[in-house]
């Protein structure tokens, strides 16, 4: 009888204790966000009869439970802790540290994924380029796994393969190697994208490439942001890793240009220093993802053009190719479908570069 009195206690403790956390998570106001990774928090469903019946409020609350779950990050920490050092285990939400740098699994290589990038891209190509006189290129921005992951017995994709079907896909451009002139130290220990005061190599070679070398003057002042910074790794891994620090490179040049906004018809500097405060201080460059941006080089040397077809590697690059066009239009057709492109693009022979870094295209379907 007592062993029997025993398991009913520990049964309806249990059940007390769930209950009481359920409650919690009914009556507690709701967290927008969660700044450490990065992303908006599930909200509590609206109740109805309908939705109940049907079992999508309960579906909706449990994943709004788990995002609101009571001293959720602590839990995760632990978890995280619990992995890498009590069983050793090599990653926590895919993400692994090694030395001073956090990473995040790209693994196996998706070739249906590249395949599909370059039918997206080839459909740009044959809609609104195919005719144009302008010049074509495609450039690719390994991830850090690229020169970490393999090194230190990681799982790692095969990024010569993911090159070489992009090339052989897309032989309307011409590529632009970027790999041999890119190493690990230059790129965040906590997050995914590279530093842009070590990018005066890729810069260079991509204006070698794009013929405007000699506007480019290379001189640039590096101004330290007043915040620490954590890349999106420090969340995700929920491990205490160190702050670093993020610069960004100006000149006279880039203080003039002004980036207008297509979607929110504003007009902004290249750097929108305001955003080193939000949630992710990286926004600084060209204030973060939007669907295109125009950028106006009032004094540029030649009445030259550049359409930058890019992710969120672009926006730190591209400020340092500035120097060589009067105008460049950035197209991220991840928030903009290709065939609208052309309500706001008029294509007429500018350059064109294809710029997109390995986790993008290894799971495409985030284009439109």
């Amino acid at each position: 009888m007592g062993e029997k009195i025993k398991n009913t206690v520990i049964v309806l403790s249990i059940g007390l204790i769930w209950c009481i956390l359920a409650l919690f998570c009914w009556i507690k106001p709701s967290d927008e966000i969660s700044i450490s990774e990065r992303r908006k928090l599930e909200q509590l469903p609206e109740f109805k009869l309908q939705t109940l019946l049907s079992g999508k409020f309960m579906t909706g609350f449990e994943e709004y439970a788990q995002d609101q779950f009571p001293h959720r990050f602590m839990l995760r920490k632990l978890k995280a802790y619990t992995r890498f050092y009590a069983f050793a285990q090599k990653d926590n939400n895919n993400i692994y540290i090694e030395g001073d740098y956090a990473a995040k699994l790209e693994y196996p290589l998706n070739e249906k994924s590249i395949l599909s990038a370059a039918d997206k891209f080839r459909y740009l190509y044959e809609k609104y380029m195919k005719d144009q006189k302008g010049n074509i290129y495609l450039s690719i921005v390994p991830d850090k796994g690229y020169y970490l992951a393999s090194q230190n017995g990681y799982p790692s994709m095969d990024y010569e393969q993911l090159f070489n079907i992009l090339k052989n896909h897309m032989e309307f451009a011409e590529y632009i190697d970027i790999s041999d002139v890119l190493e690990l130290e230059d790129y965040y220990y906590t997050d995914i994208h590279w530093r842009q005061e070590k990018l005066m190599k890729v810069a260079e070679k991509i204006a070698s490439a794009l013929g405007i070398s000699e506007e480019l003057s290379g001189n640039y002042e590096a101004i330290e942001a007043d915040v620490p910074f954590y890349g999106v790794y420090y969340g995700q891994s929920a491990l205490p890793l160190e702050h670093e620090k993020l610069y960004y490179l100006i000149n006279d040049i880039i203080n003039d240009c002004r980036v207008y906004n297509v979607e929110t018809d504003k007009t902004s500097p290249v750097y929108d220093t305001m955003k080193l405060h939000d949630k992710d201080p990286y926004d600084v460059f060209l204030s973060g993802a939007s669907p295109l941006l125009i950028v106006d080089n009032p004094n540029a040397a030649k009445e030259k053009e550049l359409i930058v077809f890019r992710d969120s590697f672009g926006s730190s690059l591209i400020p340092l190719l500035l120097e060589g066009y009067s105008k460049v239009t950035l197209v991220d057709i991840r928030y903009i479908t290709s065939d609208y492109l052309g309500e706001f693009v008029t294509f007429d022979n500018q350059d064109v570069l294809f710029l997109y870094s390995t986790p993008v295209l290894n799971s495409s379907a985030v284009l439109k």
